[in-house]
């Protein structure tokens, strides 16, 4: 058994019945529509290179330690990997509204946590495949590398592999407890580890306490609620879903004529998008900013292929009462330069990381708490994730795009995730069904947002701002 950190135990733990934890993607593929059984076989050939899809999770008694995850005894494969047809006439709307539905619901604990649909029934003879997974099991970078397992490189399906898997015997109750107390009481041994790498790197050491002290000094403005905003409030279970397209060449195409970098092209028009929510919610936007979570990887470059989290976050301020859009992208670039040095990402994963010494039952109060409480600091999500720029294939069809899912939670409304895939920059909303019904002038508003910054006229080079030149 293995037991999970303290950061995925807690996005197990702050699911509820309105917060559901998983995030997700929709991959558009080229047709005929695959028959039955070909998914699954495609997905059994690359089970052996991601075992965690084949566990589940187990609560330690008492709370007295984090959940392990543990072999299903059970699984199958055909519970995962289902099938379904889109009703007539199979357009974006009906895709969209199939995907809400999918997403509303929670993941079964008792069994591994994810879930793939296939989607037949898509017009010009397409078909998509919705995928879910647990927050727990992996964060949406090395997200990436399980997409790239599933999905191959190659046109050619790859060769099942028997790799002779059996379940290990599930675990009793009294040995999930008698692992976890052992585990707790090995802590005292990773203290020391802590204090003999300061004896050995002092100057290190030092290093990352100023950055983390900065970094907490820089987080106490989130002590500060933003101006109330409809995009703030209880959330009922059920979920809306859009999309945005736009392309990678354009994006660049921006930044050359406007300075800034690629993420402040995208936050300035994933603003502007929010700018047209607002005023056409009749809410006032003039001097306002909206509060952004921006999830950071701090992920090693030699742990890409882990199966877990390591993220961390920066909270970002969108420039909405701004009216021009090439001012949007201007604030954001200066401001985005200011946070990366400001040690916010760093003082966030210390916090994060401190979980990993609290007792799991005071995290999972900690995280219910947490959910709960109004959270009027922070208005909504905006969350990134790099992709392969090369084609990618499943059951011998090439996806021709792909878009992002990004779960709901607390007091928060409205999320948006990004993700770049062969040349395409595509931006997934998540809306409250209640309570966010027009995500849609969002995504319209962020197609045209590019739009206009093509077409805007650059700044003369005198007339640009300090340190706003293009970047990659």
């Amino acid at each position: 058994m293995e037991m999970m950190s303290a950061l995925d135990a807690l996005f197990l733990d702050v699911e509820d019945a309105v917060t559901h934890m998983h995030i997700g993607s929709v991959g558009i593929f080229e047709g005929p529509a695959p028959g039955p059984g070909e998914v699954q076989s495609a997905v059994a050939a690359r089970l052996p290179q991601v075992p965690r899809y084949r566990q589940k999770v187990r609560f330690v008694p008492l709370a007295l330690g984090r959940p392990a995850w543990v072999d299903d005894p059970h699984f199958n494969l055909e519970y995962h990997v289902r099938r379904t047809a889109l009703p007539a006439p199979g357009g974006d709307d009906e895709l969209r509204n199939l995907v809400g539905r999918v997403m509303s619901q929670q993941l079964d604990r008792a069994k591994p946590l994810w879930e793939m649909w296939v989607a037949e029934g898509l017009d010009d003879g397409r078909w998509a495949v919705i995928s879910k997974v647990h927050h727990c099991m992996v964060d949406g970078v090395s997200g990436t590398d399980l997409m790239t397992v599933i999905l191959s490189k190659e046109r050619a399906a790859a060769a099942a592999v028997d790799d002779g898997w059996e379940p290990a015997p599930e675990p009793s109750s009294a040995a999930l407890l008698t692992y976890a107390l052992a585990q707790r009481a090995a802590n005292p041994f990773d203290g020391l580890r802590t204090v003999l790498s300061t004896v050995r790197g002092p100057r290190r050491v030092a290093r990352q306490t100023v950055d983390v002290a900065r970094g907490f000094a820089n987080l106490r403005t989130l002590l500060s609620p933003n101006p109330s905003s409809t995009l703030n409030g209880p959330i009922g279970p059920h979920r809306r879903w859009d999309w945005a397209r736009a392309r990678l060449v354009d994006i660049k195409q921006i930044r050359g004529l406007h300075g800034g970098t690629i993420n402040d092209v995208v936050l300035a028009v994933i603003t502007g998008g929010f700018r047209e929510l607002l005023l056409s919610r009749g809410d006032t936007v003039e001097g306002r900013v909206l509060r952004t979570l921006v999830p950071v990887s701090v992920r090693a470059d030699d742990a890409h292929g882990t199966f877990d989290n390591k993220v961390s976050a920066m909270f970002a301020e969108l420039p909405v009462g701004l009216e021009d859009p090439v001012e949007r992208v201007h604030s954001l670039h200066e401001q985005m330069q200011h946070l990366k040095h400001s040690g916010q990402a760093v003082a966030a994963e210390r916090l994060t990381a401190l979980g990993g010494f609290a007792p799991a039952m005071l995290l999972a109060l900690g995280g219910r708490v947490a959910t709960r409480l109004p959270q009027s600091s922070v208005n909504t999500v905006t969350t990134n994730v790099p992709g392969p720029q090369y084609p990618l294939y499943l059951a011998q069809r090439r996806m021709l795009e792909a878009f992002p899912f990004v779960p709901l939670g607390g007091h928060v409304r409205v999320g948006v995730a990004i993700f770049s895939y062969d040349g395409g920059i595509n931006f997934g909303v998540t809306g409250d069904r209640d309570t966010a019904p027009d995500i849609g002038v969002l995504c319209r508003a962020i197609e045209r947002g590019v739009a206009e910054l093509l077409g805007a006229p650059s700044p003369k080079p005198a007339a640009r701002r300090a340190g706003t030149g293009a970047r990659p």
